[in-house]
């Protein structure tokens, strides 16, 4: 918890001083207890952003590359990563796989918080895609409450196929949590897609992007 603590505080101290965010809603992240984080994604940077500016630890999958990455910005990553309890994931395996969301059951289930991109790849036209069933899923098996998350402007710190990261303003905006009932794993795939589409319907109420009618395809940069 420390190393956490520590690490948190480096980067949310070198967001704030560079990038000058605005930053709403943080009073909405429950203060205990499981939590779903949903965030939208048009960044690489924003698990980065939402680790380093949520009040509580939040685990999130990240591609098994940014822990063997190279050079100065590989090695700042990795060890980012590593202390905030991000998990590897092998590229291809999709986060709404079974094994994947086993393992984010297993982090709810100690009363942890587990961020999770509905969209599945980030955004490179900044539309707000169909979610992926994945965070309903989690949602009714859980029980857990999903706070959705709007990231505006983050795309711009490091445009997609750019290796250089530059300052920018953006927004970040903490929505109220939305409950569903707890089924278990049993559920109605209806069921699953009723909630996936209002978590996505609270997060375009907080970025106002332009809704997409079709899933995000992975461009293997995503």
């Amino acid at each position: 918890m420390e190393l956490f603590e520590g690490t948190r505080f480096a980067f949310r101290t070198g967001i704030r001083a560079s990038c000058r965010p605005t930053v709403e809603g943080l009073g909405n992240f429950p203060r205990s207890g499981p939590v779903i984080v949903a965030p939208n994604h048009l960044s690489f940077l924003d698990s980065v952003i939402v680790q380093a500016l949520m009040p509580r630890k939040v685990a999130f999958f990240a591609k098994s590359e940014y822990f063997t990455a190279r050079g100065p910005k590989g090695a700042v990553m990795r060890w980012f990563f590593n202390s905030v309890g991000s998990i590897p994931v092998e590229r291809g395996e999709q986060a709404a796989g079974v094994a994947a969301l086993q393992t984010a059951l297993e982090i709810l289930e100690r009363g942890q918080a587990f961020g999770i991109y509905p969209e599945g790849t980030r955004s490179r036209d900044g539309l707000l895609y169909r979610g992926r069933t994945g965070v309903g899923w989690l949602a009714l098996t859980t029980g857990a409450p999903v706070v959705p998350v709007g990231l505006i402007g983050t795309e711009r710190l490091q445009p997609a196929d750019r290796n250089m990261i530059k300052p920018q303003h953006f927004t970040l905006k903490v929505g109220a949590p939305l409950y569903f009932d707890k089924t278990g794993p049993d559920h109605s795939l209806p069921a699953r897609r009723a909630a996936t589409d209002k978590i996505m319907d609270a997060i375009a109420d907080l970025t106002g992007q332009q809704r997409a009618g079709t899933y995000n395809q992975s461009r293997q940069a995503g």
